[in-house]
């Protein structure tokens, strides 16, 4: 069972992956949260094995935030999601485990989860934005 937590500041975000995840016989959805505030008392109450996190989650610049998570649970995932593909680079320069944008359609999503929760030091991005295979896998 993969463990999520969602992180996303809009509540019909939230919803619809709530609505998706939920017919996962794999995945279980720990705790939500729509801003760092929440954010962070989610992640030391529930420990989540993979953080699905709005790149522009407000509160903080979000490279900041990936290494308050890693500290806090440093083998969480972290699975990027934006409503701009552009931000891809920025994630997973920043560390993300992957990066989804909220325009793939929801089996992109669903395999990055899998894949990013594997924990095989690989990183996930949705084949319609793959570009830069040269950046090391955390």
């Amino acid at each position: 069972m993969i463990r999520i937590l969602l992180a996303d500041d809009q509540s019909s975000v939230r919803s619809a992956l709530r609505l998706l995840l939920e017919q996962e016989p794999d995945c279980e959805i720990v705790a939500e949260a729509d801003d760092i505030d929440q954010l962070l008392p989610h992640v030391h109450a529930t420990r989540p094995d993979l953080v699905l996190l709005d790149w522009e989650l407000p509160g903080s610049p979000s490279s900041d935030l990936l290494t308050h998570l890693r500290k806090i649970v440093p083998d969480v995932c972290i699975l990027a999601l934006s409503g701009h593909p552009e931000a891809e680079q920025a994630a997973l320069s920043a560390g993300a485990d992957g990066f989804v944008s909220k325009g793939e359609p929801p089996e992109a999503l669903l395999e990055g989860i899998r894949r990013c929760s594997r924990r095989d030091g690989r990183r996930y991005t949705a084949p319609e934005f793959r570009r830069d295979e040269s950046i090391p896998p955390c």
